[in-house]
């Protein structure tokens, strides 16, 4: 298991992205956290095995909607995160 912070930019605010990010997480069952940033960008925190993680990370570039436009998506690994679920933060 491994934990990464990845910063999201782009029109991914008011658009569905986080929760789109939460349902895809479920699916993919990874634990942790999404919120927007007062910079315009969506920081999620999301622990799971590294595989699953990097197929996240791929799936969210390639947008999850019509309206979310990725347009840069960084990953930095973290010290190891115990959620019990993966939720927005408000």
């Amino acid at each position: 298991m491994e934990t990464q912070k990845i910063l999201v930019s782009g029109q991914v605010q008011g658009v569905g992205f986080r929760w789109s990010a939460t349902r895809l997480a479920k699916q993919l069952t990874l634990t942790g956290t999404v919120r927007n940033l007062t910079n315009g960008q969506v920081e999620i925190i999301a622990t799971g095995e590294s595989a699953t993680l990097q197929q996240f990370c791929q799936q969210l570039k390639h947008g999850l909607s019509p309206w979310i436009n990725v347009m840069t998506l960084t990953t930095h690994s973290i010290p190891t995160h115990q959620f019990a679920d993966f939720r927005i933060i408000i």
